[in-house]
């Protein structure tokens, strides 16, 4: 006879006490094992994953490639919006460098700073909904977004 408790072997049959732990036999067995949860997805949530696409445009670029993640609309979605505020932040901090750094350094500062806190808001905005599962559409790229994701 074994031990609901501590499932050693008792010696006797007629024992009403575990010799190892001191349970009592006459206690009704322990539940049986519940059936096997199945195993979570491998991987990121999709709402994780697309708000991580904003990190940089690395991120983005490895979840349109990666399989499991590059045919979920929304990571595909905040993916390409992702890259497409990268390339606008670019164009943007290029101009100002070419068009106000030659009128002072200290009004190109100012100017940087300005424009840095904007993106840094928007970029706090499309992180925060994406991680929320929405599909927020920024003016221009979001369009463009949606349509490259959709294909």
């Amino acid at each position: 006879m074994q031990c609901p408790a501590c499932h050693n072997e008792v010696a006797s049959e007629s024992a009403t006490f575990c010799n190892h732990c001191g349970a009592p036999l006459s206690a009704a067995a322990p539940p049986a094992a519940a059936a096997p949860t199945p195993a979570a997805a491998p991987g990121l949530n999709s709402n994780l994953a697309a708000a991580i696409a904003y990190l940089t445009f690395i991120p983005a670029i490895i979840f349109l490639l990666v399989d499991p993640y590059s045919k979920t609309p929304l990571i595909r979605f905040h993916s390409f919006q992702s890259i497409g505020l990268a390339v606008v932040i670019l164009v943007i901090d290029v101009a100002l460098r070419i068009v106000v750094l030659p009128f002072g350094f200290l009004m190109w500062t100012f100017l940087q700073g300005l424009v840095s806190l904007c993106f840094f808001i928007i970029w706090l905005i499309v992180v925060l909904k994406a991680f929320q599962g929405q599909f927020f559409k920024l003016p221009i790229i979001g369009d463009f977004a949606m349509k490259q994701s959709q294909s």
